[in-house]
């Protein structure tokens, strides 16, 4: 999971255009919006895009359901770790 917690750092960094900041200057379960790193709703919808073009996840409609996972980037890492195990589990059949 450190790994892919890494990888969302960068990415934040990346696709935020955050020059000034380094992934070790992200704390991995520090809050992402306000405190902490002290993103906007304007970051949210650029770094939701950059995570489905990068993992090709989705997120919900649902905005509660959507906070949690922006809550950190630990919350980032489960969500997408969640996403790709969903994505490799092979479909059933009825």
């Amino acid at each position: 999971m450190q790994a892919l917690e890494q990888e969302i750092k960068e990415l934040i960094i990346s696709a935020l255009s955050l020059e000034d900041v380094r992934p070790q200057d992200i704390a991995t379960e520090a809050p992402l919006f306000v405190e902490g790193l002290g993103l906007d709703s304007i970051d949210a919808l650029e770094l939701g895009v950059a995570l489905q073009k990068r993992y090709g996840v989705t997120m919900s409609a649902d905005a509660a359901e959507t906070r949690k996972h922006f809550g950190s980037v630990a919350a980032l890492a489960r969500f997408v770790a969640a996403a790709r195990t969903d994505a490799a589990a092979p479909a059933t059949t009825r």
